[in-house]
């Protein structure tokens, strides 16, 4: 059959950004804000609630197949203010019966009574952000709870939700290869199902950064970094959570529903502070991202009902780049079918009969590309040559 975009759906999600945490740990660039004064949860509850009727005259009659609360530190949330915004996107579009409703929570902020209310109200699995099992590690990372902590919080939640999963960083200061196995099995023994995890980098604007920038971090050269990445891959391997994305690893039928809307290219809205969308309208697919500062962004939505301050729309060559930086993520890889359906143009023949010569990609008898192993420490490289 040839294929056509109406006969492939990814699905439609909702992302849900809170933006409050609390304290800044020293490598996260994403939008997160500490406050000292309480946060006004009835009026952000009204003001998602402004944004979410907003999206959904933007994109009417979707089927939601995944909710994700991300941040920030959703655990932050009372259960009743989830429950409303829970409320609110069933009231905007129709839920699927079994839809992905995930929360992303710190250790520091899990109780067994607060998860139960997550529970009540919609919730059906959590990811927590453990990052290390040694309490060395985390006082390093700025975290704010224990090793011990972590693994009450992993318990907790494992008892009330019926699905799981939690984050590790890894390529630490000072971290072996042989450590990280150890590590990385005790999680694997902890983590039931699903694990992400991600190598530590130094990105801009961070106390990382600064701290890098001066001498007073040292990171792992690039030979132990390659290392840590074999040992990543071989320990995943053989205890049943491959990679099905470069940084994710689960057992099969267990991998996060919401991020592969993401990866497979789909469509979803991004509502809150510093939210970002991709909304398929009369206009075209939309790009969209709102204000970030949560007071701001107050302002923005219930002046004017939404949030957003930029939209662009994306052009035939944007989406095929935009497709082949997610897609070739996935172990599943890409049909260039779509890539072609979405972009108007081919892929260049020549270049991937190149990189699969290299052993950096690989295509099956369906068409399907796909990054080998090889290829996945270089993926950016990969994804470059075959967008140009």
């Amino acid at each position: 059959m040839s294929f056509t975009l109406q006969n492939f759906d990814p699905g439609f999600g909702v992302y849900v950004h809170w933006p409050f945490c609390l304290s800044k740990c020293p490598y996260c660039d994403f939008n997160s804000h500490v406050r000292y004064k309480t946060v006004d949860q009835a009026r952000f509850v009204a003001a998602f609630q402004r944004e979410i009727a907003h999206r959904a005259g933007m994109a009417p009659g979707r089927k939601v197949t995944s909710i994700f609360f991300g941040g920030g530190t959703p655990s932050l949330m009372e259960p009743q203010t989830v429950g409303a915004i829970l409320d609110a996107i069933a009231g905007a579009w129709s839920v699927a019966p079994h839809a992905e409703i995930t929360l992303e929570a710190n250790p520091t902020s899990v109780e067994a009574n607060r998860f139960r209310g997550f529970r009540a109200a919609g919730v059906n699995r959590v990811s927590l952000g453990v990052q290390a099992m040694n309490d060395v590690d985390l006082k390093r990372l700025g975290r704010m709870h224990t090793s011990d902590e972590a693994m009450q919080a992993v318990a907790i939640a494992a008892s009330i939700f019926e699905r799981f999963s939690f984050d590790l960083i890894y390529a630490r200061p000072d971290q072996t290869p042989d450590a990280w196995r150890e590590e990385l099995r005790s999680a694997i023994a902890r983590a039931a199902e699903h694990l992400s995890l991600y190598q530590l980098t130094i990105e801009p604007d961070t106390m990382f950064q600064k701290l890098f920038d001066a001498g007073k971090l040292k990171m792992p050269d690039e030979d132990v970094s390659r290392a840590l990445w074999d040992v990543t891959q071989e320990v995943t391997q053989a205890a049943g959570l491959p990679a099905y994305e470069i940084s994710n690893h689960a057992r099969p039928g267990a991998e996060s529903r919401h991020n592969l809307v993401y990866w497979r290219y789909g469509e979803y809205a991004g509502v809150g502070p510093g939210a970002h969308g991709r909304l398929i309208t009369n206009e075209g697919r939309l790009a969209q991202a709102t204000e970030k500062h949560p007071e701001t962004w107050l302002e923005h939505v219930e002046r004017d009902g939404h949030g957003i301050i930029e939209t662009e729309v994306l052009t035939p060559e944007a989406q095929g780049d935009e497709f082949l930086l997610m897609g070739l993520r996935l172990k599943e890889g890409i049909d260039p079918v779509r890539f072609s359906a979405l972009s108007g143009t081919h892929l260049s023949a020549q270049r991937i009969a190149d990189l699969i010569e290299h052993g950096m990609i690989e295509q099956d008898a369906d068409g399907r590309i796909r990054v080998t192993q090889q290829g996945f420490p270089v993926l950016d490289a990969i994804v470059a040559d075959l967008a140009a």
